[in-house]
C-alpha cells in the first residue's frame, strides 16, 4: 500500500468503467507510486468495482458544468489525465456528437486546469476511425496502412478532431499531451457501447444454449481478408501510460500514435478456434452472407436470462454486453482500415499481441468475472 509520501503520481481516468479505463486503473494501481481517481457517469456495480486504498471513484455527469466543477474542484493533486470516454447519444459522424464530446472534455478541463497546478500530461483516446469517413467516396481497391500524419477527412464531422483541437487550445503548450488511436477494442466491460467481446461472447453462449450453429454473417471480403486491426485493452492502456510517463524523454508531446496489436488477422482464421473455445457447433460452412445478428438474436432476452440463472452469472441484460447492430456493421465494413505501427515501434514501445490470443484471453476474463458461462 502506498503511503502519502510514496505517492508521486496521481491519475484521473475519465471513463474508468470502460474497456480501457478498467485496465488503466488496474495497471496503475499495481505501482505503489500511483493514486487513481476514476470518473464515470453511472455509479459502480459489482462488475465495475475496483478495490484499492489508492483508488477513489467519482460518479459525475460531465455534460453538466456545475456538477463537474463541484465534483472535481477538490482534486488539486492530479498529475496525469487519461481521457478514455465519449458521449454515444448521437451517431459518430454528426455535429451533435462533436458538440456533446467537446462539451464533456471542456467542462472537465476547465475544472481540472484551474486547480491541478502539478498537471504533467493529458492522454486522449480516439480511434483509427480518425482516418476514414463513411460519408466520403473511397476506392475499395486502394489499401492504405494509415500512419499518424495522414490528413484528416474533411467531408464529415468527427468528434476526434474536435477533441484534439480542444486539447491544443486549452493546454496551449503548458502541459504535454498525446493521442492514442486503437482499432477494434478487445476487453471486458458491461459499460461499453461498442463492446465486441461482450457481443461475441453472448452470441456464443446463446448458440450453445439453443444448439444453434455458430456462423459468421457479413461480407465475403470481411470474412476472407484482413480489413481491421485488433487492439487489446492491455496494450492500449500500456501505451497510454508509456506516453504519459515517457513523453518528456521521447519528445512525444502533442503526438498521435496508432494503438494496435500488430499482426493482421482474418475472421476466417479466427472463427473456428473461437467456436471451439465456446464449445459450440461450428458448421462446415461457417460463412453465411445473408445472416444478420440483429435478426438472428432478436427476442433472445429470455434465452440469456436462462443462461444467467443456470450458470449463476452476474445479473446482466443482453443490452449490458451485446450490440448486434455493431456486429452487423463491423462484419460488413465497406473499406479496409489498417494502421501502421512504424512510428510507435521506432520510439521503442514494444508491446504486441496476436488478435486471436487477445480474444481467447478476454473470453477467459469474462468467464472469471462470471459474466458468461
Amino acid at each position: 500500500m502506498a503511503t502519502l509520501e510514496e505517492t508521486k503520481n496521481v491519475a484521473i481516468i475519465f471513463g474508468v468503467t470502460g474497456l480501457v479505463g478498467r485496465e488503466l486503473a488496474r495497471k496503475l494501481l499495481l505501482e505503489s507510486s500511483w493514486k487513481v481517481y476514476g470518473i464515470a457517469r453511472n455509479p459502480e456495480t459489482p462488475s465495475t468495482l475496483i478495490i484499492s486504498p489508492c483508488y477513489h471513484f467519482i460518479s459525475c455527469n460531465l455534460l453538466n458544468p456545475l456538477e463537474t466543477q463541484k465534483k472535481l474542484c477538490g482534486l488539486q493533486d492530479v498529475t496525469h489525465v487519461f481521457w478514455v470516454t465519449w458521449a454515444s447519444q448521437f451517431p459518430l459522424e454528426t455535429q451533435e456528437s462533436c458538440d456533446h464530446n467537446r462539451t464533456m472534455m471542456s467542462n472537465a478541463l476547465d475544472s481540472m486546469l484551474s486547480v491541478a497546478k502539478n498537471l504533467k500530461h493529458v492522454s486522449l483516446q480516439t480511434g483509427t476511425k480518425h482516418y476514414v469517413s463513411l460519408q466520403a467516396t473511397f476506392d475499395e481497391e486502394k489499401v492504405h496502412y494509415y500512419h499518424e500524419e495522414f490528413p484528416r477527412m474533411s467531408k464529415a464531422p468527427n468528434f476526434y478532431y474536435a477533441l484534439e483541437d480542444l486539447l491544443m487550445e486549452k493546454l496551449n503548450g503548458k502541459v504535454s499531451w498525446s493521442v492514442h488511436r486503437p482499432g477494434l477494442l478487445l476487453g471486458c466491460s458491461v459499460r461499453s457501447f461498442y463492446n465486441f467481446m461482450g457481443s461475441l461472447c453472448v452470441y456464443g453462449a446463446i448458440c450453445k444454449h439453443l444448439k444453434l450453429p455458430f456462423v459468421f454473417g457479413g461480407t465475403r471480403k470481411c470474412w476472407e481478408e484482413s480489413y481491421i486491426d485488433g487492439s487489446d485493452a492491455r496494450l492500449v492502456a500500456d501505451q497510454h501510460i508509456w506516453a504519459a510517463t515517457k513523453s518528456d524523454k521521447l519528445s512525444t508531446n502533442g503526438q498521435a500514435f496508432n494503438s494496435i496489436n500488430g499482426p493482421s488477422f482474418t475472421w476466417k482464421e479466427v472463427w473456428p478456434i473461437v467456436g471451439k473455445k465456446f464449445g459450440v457447433q461450428v458448421p462446415q460452412d461457417m460463412f453465411v452472407e445473408n445472416f444478420w445478428f440483429t435478426k438472428a438474436m432478436a427476442e433472445k432476452e429470455g434465452a440469456w436470462e436462462e443462461i444467467v440463472m443456470e450458470n449463476g452469472l452476474v445479473q446482466t441484460s443482453i443490452e449490458n454486453l451485446a450490440n448486434w447492430e455493431f456486429l452487423d456493421a463491423l462484419f460488413r465494413f465497406p473499406l479496409k482500415l489498417l494502421g501502421s505501427r512504424n512510428k510507435i515501434d521506432e520510439l521503442g514501445f514494444g508491446a504486441r499481441y496476436k488478435t486471436l490470443n487477445s480474444i481467447l484471453y478476454w473470453i477467459d476474463c469474462m468467464r472469471d468475472e462470471k459474466l458468461i458461462p
